[in-house]
């Protein structure tokens, strides 16, 4: 899980670990074999130790294939034979080393994902040949943390859930309207004020309730160090969100000063306690940009990610048709109003990470007033559908499909009453497998080439808890990663039902070890509703747009 491109099994006696057997790890393999010893270690209690020249016990080896003969093309290929003797993993780079060592842990029994030995074994793994590559670059995840901040411990535990699946990008969304989740030394209000709301509505912003606690939190530049090396130890590259021009009111509640205090009383502002979108919305000024521009050289010794996702998405513009400053924005840069003033003030950011050798990533509404002023390499997050990003990619711009009426996770999972929280359109795990990445108008066209995958994304809204997130996470996640990493054919044709019964039949049991919360099949249990919570269902089929 997800499906590899060839298995095929061999004849003969499985593979068993034993108290001898060794590792051996060729140069660039450190990692794996890191994650090999420390993860089947523990489970266990084996000692795995490395493997010395003339040893003739069983083994596993660990290869990088560095002529490129031995797996396919591309760096997060592998090949996986085991026989009686031993286990050999070959990655076309570490990655795919990496990707093996997971699909090796598959093949144990689901004890293997726990912390500590619970049963004596044997340890044993079928004689297979395995032959396997990702079909997109980009398979993300987006996990919320500005919303409801999710510890650091959950994040890393994120970060192994995404290795388990062979998804290779986490996206961070770690700023917006109810919170600022990143600490910045040169600008320390950020945190001081904007990580901290006084009271949060539980449920959708119709709902009545409200959880009168104080809510906040956010991460040192220790702990982003930490994430971001514990996710390049599993060859995730974390993608870090700071959202412009827009989802900023927790910013102007920080530094009034950044917001159009010429048209509203920004000093007036705190951290937003509702869900939504904030009419409050940066300040097209000298002085801001150059804020931002602080911010982000912080953001970019902490996050080596070749992309920095800039936001842009849902920026009211009331405020800067009633500001005198943006309109003397809007005409000393000879702009045709305030939707352009949109694009151009993500177009200025985009071009200071151009210039700085980082791609700015952003939300579709950055093309709305088209995509003249963007810098060529920035890339187009399609979330409203897939019109965006088929626009995006026909004018010559990357695209990572997410569209929210497809893979939105917070989205309901059931038609169901017991389903918490109930918000968006039905997707049930067989519509997450049947999403497709590169729509009809782009397919067999050159222009399919710029979909450099797809993402997941998971909203915080109504997910105040770890246990809330895993609910509305898995097992969707893991129908998700089968559908960027395998080869599948088109999605009507799809084999659900085999996905189904390896999910039912061995995956779920992994997750239980793990110990995450996941939707059973059969619908929520009991301590999983919320009974009195609003959420907002739409009816009908989402809409492919």
């Amino acid at each position: 899980m997800p499906a590899p491109r060839v298995l095929e099994t061999a004849g003969g006696p499985p593979f068993t670990f034993t108290g001898t057997t060794a590792v051996e790890a060729g140069p660039g393999t450190d990692g794996a074999a890191r994650l090999l010893r420390s993860a089947l270690g523990a489970a266990t209690g084996l000692p795995l130790p490395p493997r010395r020249s003339g040893d003739e016990g069983p083994y596993v080896a660990l290869a990088v294939d560095d002529d490129g003969s031995a797996v396919g093309p591309g760096p997060e290929s592998y090949r996986l034979d085991v026989h009686a003797g031993g286990v050999r993993i070959t990655g076309g780079g570490a990655a795919g080393v990496h990707h093996g060592v997971q699909t090796l842990r598959q093949l144990l029994h689901p004890a293997a994902y726990r912390r500590a030995p619970v049963r004596g074994g044997p340890w044993t793994v079928p004689p297979v040949h395995v032959e396997d590559a990702p079909r997109f670059r980009w398979r993300g995840h987006l996990l919320d943390v500005a919303r409801h901040f999710q510890p650091k411990d959950d994040v890393l535990r994120c970060l192994d859930l995404l290795a388990l699946h062979k998804l290779n990008v986490l996206h961070l969304h770690l700023t917006d309207d109810q919170g600022w989740r990143l600490q910045i030394r040169r600008h320390p209000r950020l945190t001081e004020v904007g990580a901290w709301r006084p009271r949060t509505r539980l449920g959708h912003r119709a709902s009545p309730l409200w959880d009168e606690r104080p809510h906040g939190g956010f991460y040192t530049h220790d702990d982003v160090r930490e994430i971001v090396a514990y996710a390049a130890e599993r060859h995730i590259t974390v993608v870090p969100e700071i959202d412009v021009p827009g989802h900023s009111q927790a910013a102007v509640a920080a530094h009034p000063e950044l917001g159009n205090a010429d048209a509203v009383d920004t000093a007036a502002l705190g951290v937003w306690t509702d869900w939504g979108v904030s009419p409050h919305v940066l300040a097209p000024t000298d002085r801001t940009l150059r804020f931002y521009e602080e911010v982000l050289e912080e953001v970019l010794e902490l996050f080596p990610s070749p992309w920095i996702h800039v936001g842009g998405d849902e920026v009211p513009t009331g405020e800067w048709r009633a500001s005198p400053a943006a309109q003397d924005r809007i005409r000393t840069e000879g702009l045709s109003g305030e939707p352009a003033l949109h694009t151009w003030f993500v177009s200025h950011f985009a071009r200071h990470l151009a210039a700085r050798g980082r791609r700015a990533v952003g939300w579709d509404e950055i093309l709305d007033a088209g995509a003249g002023r963007l810098p060529p390499d920035a890339v187009v997050s399609s979330w409203r559908g897939y019109a965006g990003g088929i626009a995006a990619a026909e004018a010559g711009h990357d695209v990572v499909m997410c569209p929210e009426q497809q893979v939105y996770l917070d989205h309901r999972q059931h038609p169901g009453e017991d389903e918490p929280v109930p918000l968006g359109h039905v997707r049930t795990l067989e519509d997450v497998y049947r999403f497709e990445p590169v729509p009809p108008r782009l397919a067999g066209t050159p222009a399919a080439a710029r979909v450099l995958g797809a993402q997941a994304n998971m909203w915080t809204e109504a997910a105040e808890t770890r246990q809330r997130v895993d609910y509305q996470t898995h097992p969707r996640l893991a129908a998700f990663a089968e559908v960027v990493w395998s080869a599948l054919p088109p999605p009507a044709a799809r084999p659900f039902d085999d996905f189904r019964d390896r999910l039912e039949g061995a995956h779920l049991a992994r997750l239980d070890a793990l110990g995450v919360d996941y939707r059973p099949p059969a619908g929520p249990r009991p301590w999983q509703r919320r009974p009195g919570v609003l959420g907002r269902p739409i009816e009908g089929p989402p809409p492919i747009v």
